[in-house]
């Protein structure tokens, strides 16, 4: 007997497997040859083109989720989409002219509208009051005393700080007040102003969360740290500490939070920035100050008060971090659809930041 001869199952590879993509190459090769029928096609161009299509596909989806998780959202909407290309430089000069079905539009208020009262129509349905009732003449005497004693704590209260925005000093140095430099109104209604004080003079300004730049160690050994572990006290030391141990290192970008204890703030955010040189470090300082501001939006606090957290032992040049800090503040505010922070305040003292700083939210403000 003689055994039945057979052929061999050969198993099919699709041009995708070989060339390790998940996008259809054989797809991709149809399409340039129906788009440029006069044209003959080399073997890696539907390679190259599902390539590239496939990294553009996973870089706005990396990002879009990004956008969904910041907005504490379990599915990526077209608005995110959106979003992630409007955030991200090179994906928004690429598809400057793409429009995304049911994505909106950017938010663009200009701060002028979201500052100006109503006019005379707001004038004409203002309620009028009958005229009060004549009081006695010692009743009368009492309570133009007591409006005597209010006006008067009134006027102290405005020496020890700043109301105006148009740069003004404060009575007496910028360490026992402060002065509004500039003001901003961000996307969200929030502020953003622009401060001549020292950073520890905390209840000047009323604010309830501080951020502390520090290292991987939690160390306070810089300026702002030594100034805070000198108000806050043992307690805050002590918390510190708990914090190093149960943490662990503090990566690159993140950010941690303790108590105040001794110092005004209810809070201090501690955030490792990334140093002038080092591996994506515009990115990183990018993505610290957003780390901050979703922290103390989980705390649900209302003001927070940055120092200027790339320059210094960072190393980074004043005007790069300006830039890069003001824009992480306001494009944060874009992409978060509901935030408790009604107030930033950027503190600054040296009279060369504060020109830098004052330059570019100039600048802000005209984008």
């Amino acid at each position: 007997m003689s055994s039945r001869g057979g052929k061999k199952k050969i198993t099919k590879t699709s041009r995708s497997a070989k060339a390790g993509v998940i996008f259809p190459v054989g797809r991709m090769l149809r399409y340039i040859r129906r788009g440029l029928p006069k044209y003959r096609i080399g073997v890696g161009a539907p390679v190259y083109m599902a390539a590239v299509l496939e990294y553009l596909t996973a870089e706005i989806l990396e990002l879009a989720g990004n956008a969904a998780r910041d907005n504490k959202k379990g599915r990526v909407t077209p608005r995110h989409i959106l979003l992630a290309i409007a955030n991200d430089e090179e994906l928004h000069q690429l598809l400057r002219g793409v429009t995304i079905a049911a994505g909106g539009v950017l938010p663009n208020i200009h701060p002028e509208l979201l500052s100006k009262k109503r006019g005379s129509k707001a004038k004409l349905e203002a309620v009028i009051t009958p005229p009060p009732a004549k009081r006695p003449k010692t009743a009368k005497k009492a309570a133009l005393k007591k409006l005597a004693t209010k006006k008067s704590s009134r006027v102290k209260r405005r020496t020890a700080t700043a109301k105006a925005t148009d740069g003004s000093t404060t009575a007496g140095d910028p360490a026992d007040g402060f002065t509004v430099l500039s003001s901003k109104s961000l996307f969200l209604g929030q502020k953003l102003n622009l401060i001549h004080s020292q950073i520890t003079n905390l209840a000047a300004f009323d604010v309830e969360g501080v951020i502390n730049p520090t290292n991987a160690d939690f160390d306070l050994k810089g300026d702002l740290g030594g100034a805070l572990e000198k108000i806050g006290g043992k307690e805050f030391a002590e918390a510190v500490l708990e914090l190093r141990k149960s943490n662990g290192p503090l990566e690159v970008a993140g950010a941690a939070l303790t108590s105040g204890y001794g110092l005004p703030a209810k809070f201090v955010i501690h955030c490792n920035s990334p140093g002038w040189g080092s591996d994506k470090c515009e990115e990183m300082l990018d993505k610290t100050v957003k780390n901050c501001l979703a922290l103390a939006d989980e705390k649900k606090l209302k003001s927070v008060a940055f120092p200027s957290i790339g320059s210094g032992r960072n190393g980074f040049p004043k005007q790069t971090a300006a830039q890069l800090i003001l824009k992480a503040i306001s494009s944060y505010f874009v992409t978060t659809m509901s935030s408790s922070i009604k107030t930033v305040y950027f503190v600054l003292f040296d009279s060369e930041s504060i020109g830098i700083y004052v330059q570019e939210m100039a600048k802000l403000d005209a984008n």
